[in-house]
């Protein structure tokens, strides 16, 4: 199947507008996965084939950045809800074999970062879908599967836990 054919099953879909959000999207599927290039890469692809092939219909309800975002949040959902369970029993296994639990080491290690990675997982994306990938609360709401309302509690939430988490690191820097 070419491109142009694929692109008649979703006709608000042009080659063009996706490329010009890939760079973006390419940061949210690497926030979904905790930076693990590889499986980042397969989440897009699978993305733009849920896209391409017209599973994934845009119907202009919202940007199609929204829309893009929403459909690599819930391949990411889909896929580490699977993924979860053998982790865990290959976590057992290596606690049971070496007494031990493997440290999984954290991509960004900055003050702000590890401040937003603390974060409750709602209030960690909606900030850094409004910060980051520039969304508004609104279209953040909408990629998480939340009302307007919902994500806006958990902005303000979010804002007000950094700037404690963060004033009270710089005053034990002090």
């Amino acid at each position: 199947m070419r491109d142009s054919d694929a692109l008649e099953n979703n006709p608000h879909v042009s080659r063009s507008a996706l490329e010009a959000i890939h760079g973006q999207v390419y940061g949210w599927a690497l926030s979904r996965c905790d930076f693990d290039h590889a499986t980042a890469e397969d989440l897009m692809q699978q993305a733009y084939v849920e896209l391409l092939s017209g599973n994934a219909r845009f119907d202009n309800r919202s940007s199609l950045k929204t829309f893009v975002f929403s459909v690599v949040q819930n391949l990411a959902r889909s896929r580490f809800r699977r993924l979860s369970s053998r982790l865990r029993l290959v976590r057992q296994y290596q606690q049971e074999s070496s007494g031990a639990v493997a440290q999984i080491s954290e991509p960004v290690d900055t003050a702000v970062w590890r401040a937003v990675r603390a974060l409750p997982a709602r209030q960690r994306d909606v900030i850094e879908l409004v910060f980051c990938r520039e969304l508004t609360i609104e279209q953040a709401a909408a990629v998480m599967g939340v009302s307007t309302g919902t994500g806006r509690v958990h902005y303000d939430r979010a804002k007000k836990a950094l700037r404690s988490r963060l004033q009270d690191r710089s005053e034990e820097e002090s």
